[in-house]
């Protein structure tokens, strides 16, 4: 995985904007559920708040989010991707299949699905280990 969100992080060099490993989770975060709060991200991430907040900051600084005050709770304030924040994620996207597809070379489709199965186990064996 190392070797992996390094060559990610590589293609993004020389753009506007360099992102951190968790300013890449964060945009996929809100790209994947527009509207939703920093709390959100608190409870999906298990991050601290001040974490969190240091980070939804930056992205906005950035211009990469756009915050809009929740109609029902106006203390709260819903985030999606910007324009710009799209675009960024749009080619993370990208290179996310690119790299995906070097890093399955040579594998036959069995032998793939036997890979995806196996990494699914071991997400299993932590996230019940987390609960523990």
């Amino acid at each position: 995985m190392h070797l992996y969100r390094s060559r990610q992080l590589r293609g993004l060099r020389g753009g506007p904007h360099e992102l951190a490993h968790m300013e890449m989770k964060a945009l996929g975060y809100f790209a994947r559920h527009p509207g939703a709060t920093q709390s959100d991200l608190v409870a999906h991430s298990g991050r601290d708040k001040a974490q969190v907040a240091r980070l939804i900051r930056a992205l906005r600084e950035g211009q990469l989010l756009e915050a809009t005050a929740d109609e029902q709770d106006r203390r709260s304030t819903r985030l999606s991707l910007s324009a710009a924040g799209e675009e960024i994620f749009a080619g993370l996207h990208r290179q996310s299949g690119a790299l995906g597809q070097v890093a399955l070379a040579g594998l036959s489709g069995d032998e793939q699905a036997q890979l995806g199965g196996l990494l699914a186990r071991v997400r299993a064996n932590l996230e019940q280990a987390r609960e523990d």
